[in-house]
């Protein structure tokens, strides 16, 4: 089975920043932070979930999404933000990089599936055979016990920490082909199809070694992106039930297909 992921991407924006001025950043915060929220939107209506990744640029779990999906939310994109350049670029693998390295070539040949609306892709049967995308995993991590690590620290201190956390994990997941994304607070998702429940484990044991941190691990699988996070996050819930009962169980997986 495959995913299939989508990637958004608002092209020159840094040439377009520097027609603002210098005194454009409060602007640029507050114009990325409205791009998100839409675009999340749009995908989540339709059983989908996003990513923002440095923000002129986001991942969509887009599995179960046709091309007439893409073409409506890159519309409804276009008549919000008509002074930017929006394009998409969808790809499928076994594994989310894979997907990632294929929806990037296509853009990078210029593959396209929509002219009109900038949607490329690797070929026609990847946006209307969708029926085959029918598989997403998504690990939710968070920091065990974070409150009592914020009795230790000062906030920007933890904020230090959580970044050193996402860049090891996100370096061990890669080397299983899973992307990592940074959630705020202490969570992080990890879009892991093809990464086992021990594969999680080891790479957990090498982020947290040498530091006084545990980390719990909520797997979920689902047919849609959104359905996966929903699983992973009810997954995680569970572990946080068990140990209120005294149980410790940092694992636990969740099916919702």
């Amino acid at each position: 089975m495959t995913i299939q992921i989508t990637i958004i991407r608002i092209e020159g924006y840094g040439p377009w920043t520097l027609t603002l001025g210098s005194d454009r950043e409060g602007v640029l915060q507050m114009l990325q932070a409205r791009i998100y929220y839409d675009v999340q939107r749009l995908f989540s209506e339709r059983e989908s979930i996003v990513f923002p990744n440095r923000f002129d640029e986001y991942f969509a779990i887009s599995n179960g999404l046709s091309m007439q999906d893409h073409i409506f939310i890159q519309k409804e994109l276009e008549k919000l933000y008509n002074n930017l350049n929006l394009s998409m670029a969808i790809g499928n693998g076994i594994t989310p990089f894979e997907a990632n390295i294929n929806a990037y070539d296509a853009r990078r040949r210029e593959k396209t599936l929509d002219k009109r609306t900038r949607i490329f892709g690797q070929a026609p049967s990847l946006a209307f055979s969708c029926s085959i995308y029918d598989f997403a995993q998504i690990m939710h991590i968070d920091i065990d016990g974070s409150t009592g690590v914020s009795c230790k620290l000062s906030p920007y201190e933890i904020a230090s920490l959580v970044s050193k956390i996402h860049a090891n994990l996100s370096q061990e997941f890669l080397k299983k082909e899973s992307m990592t994304f940074f959630i705020g607070g202490d969570n992080f998702m990890v879009i892991s199809n093809e990464t086992t429940k021990q594969d999680a484990q080891k790479i957990i044991e090498i982020v947290t070694k040498g530091i006084d941190i545990k980390l719990n691990c909520g797997i979920g699988i689902g047919r849609t992106g959104r359905k996966a996070a929903e699983a992973s996050t009810r997954a995680l819930d569970t572990i946080r039930i068990l140990r209120n009962e005294g149980k410790i169980q940092p694992f636990y997986e969740i099916e919702c297909l």
